[in-house]
């Protein structure tokens, strides 16, 4: 399939954070606070925007989170996965290859000698033999290119195989289904980049065809809404960790908690201003990457090299190095601790187990019995144990009640909490406050 942009070969961590709190903030700090609470300079700050402009291609792109955020559903953050997070020498080597792949196969130093000769005309350095073989080797690894059978010299293609295979009914029932599956399904940037594709393909195929009936509305039968924007920033990591997770590697990071004032820090690259506020390296043997459809968050869990488990809120890591590869033996013995500590875990919570019990209220006939059935589809392993014609009963043993806490929370008034003591009392203390603020009205 031909494909116009790939990952990101190397980090962009900068870029990633400067996003995620462009998207939080709604744009309303200024420079220097901005700044400040990233953690990086007002002239960085200056060249990290500058930069992201030239990516996006629209000056004003930072006024989509302010004046024009629900103008469209398109991810609005996707735009930093599109072949622009790459050094500035790849951005203009990988469309060369490409396009001149497009138009029949060719071996590397056939590529070779086509990139001398276009990048000499912009005045740009020429690359080497190693480098277009590098380049090679990536393409092929992310699927954007495939190596025609034979020996060497090796020959290459453009991997266009989906689309001209099916028809263009066939081309509009796979883009649909991407499209939902991008949508509602985690994760979603590998989907929303092939549903990208798709559609030029499409496009391509409209433009090529003499048929009149052609209309691009075809394309937009649904339209979604995703309220947490910057979870798929996290993406960016979570295909990395999969694979580290995989080798058995332990990892090093730097980890900016919530509480944390900065969500970043700058390299200082004078030593003598190293700053000291930079957080301590952590370093962890990965082992579960979880996500939290309630506040779409995902989470890293693992153990310490001493065996201890931790857990990181993936949007605080910054700044990913593979490290030692980890004994086997000693993996599978971490991983039955792990299973074990979080068997009753709602979501990461490892504290002590708590039966949860509470009573679910019924709407009136002749309504569907909506809260029934979002209880059994959400409710994980917990169970009804008591139903009459008004409500039933639900009961669930978990670690803790933090985080089971806003589920049962979002019932409101067909939700009563009755065990355990703690938990209700605690709400009672909540829905009080609740309404002491609206009789003030």
């Amino acid at each position: 399939m031909e494909v116009d942009y790939t990952m990101a070969k190397e980090s962009f961590d900068k870029e990633i954070q400067f996003l995620r709190l462009l998207a939080l903030t709604g744009g309303n700090y200024d420079r220097q606070q901005f700044a400040g609470r990233l953690g990086i300079s007002v002239h960085t700050f200056d060249k990290t925007i500058r930069r992201l402009k030239e990516v996006n291609g629209d000056a004003d792109f930072a006024d989509l989170f302010r004046y024009n955020y629900a103008d469209s559903a398109e991810p609005v953050l996707l735009f930093l996965y599109r072949a622009k997070s790459m050094k500035e020498s790849e951005s203009r080597r990988l469309p060369i290859i490409l396009t001149a792949l497009k138009q029949e196969s060719m071996t590397a130093a056939a590529l070779l000698d086509i990139c001398d000769e276009q990048l000499m005309d912009s005045h740009a350095a020429p690359p080497d033999e190693k480098t277009i073989r590098s380049d090679l080797r990536y393409l092929e690894e992310i699927g954007v290119i495939c190596r025609e059978p034979g020996g060497r010299p090796y020959r290459y293609r453009l991997n266009n195989d989906l689309t001209e295979c099916l028809t263009r009914e066939e081309l509009i029932e796979l883009y649909e289904f991407v499209d939902i599956m991008a949508n509602t399904q985690i994760p979603s940037v590998q989907g929303y980049l092939l549903r990208d594709n798709l559609k030029k393909a499409l496009k391509a195929a409209a433009s090529e065809s003499s048929d009149d009936s052609w209309q691009e509305e075809w394309l937009e039968p649904f339209s979604y809404r995703y309220h947490y924007d910057a979870r798929i920033l996290d993406e960016a990591h979570l295909y990395t960790l999969l694979r580290l997770i995989r080798e058995y590697r332990f990892i090093s990071f730097q980890y900016y908690s919530p509480s944390r004032k900065r969500s970043y820090t700058a390299q200082n690259t004078n030593p003598l201003f190293t700053q000291d506020s930079e957080p301590r390296r952590q370093h962890m043997l990965p082992l579960r990457v979880v996500y939290d459809h309630q506040y779409g968050r995902w989470y890293l869990l693992g153990t310490t090299p001493g065996g201890r488990i931790v857990k990181y809120r993936m949007d605080g890591i910054v700044d990913i190095t593979a490290e030692e590869e980890a004994d086997t033996l000693l993996c599978e013995q971490h991983t039955a601790k792990l299973d074990e500590h979080t068997r009753y875990s709602w979501l990461v919570d490892t504290g002590r187990t708590f039966t949860v019990r509470a009573r679910f209220f019924k709407p009136a006939p002749p309504q569907n019995d909506f809260i029934q059935e979002r209880v059994r589809m959400q409710g994980q392993w917990g169970e009804i144990i008591e139903e009459d014609s008004r409500s039933f009963i639900y009961e669930i043993k978990v670690n803790g009640y933090t985080e089971i806490r806003p589920w049962l929370r979002s019932f409101g008034s067909s939700c009563e909490v009755l065990e355990p003591a703690a938990l209700r009392n605690s709400l009672i203390e909540e829905w009080k406050e609740l309404m002491s603020d609206y009789e003030s009205i």
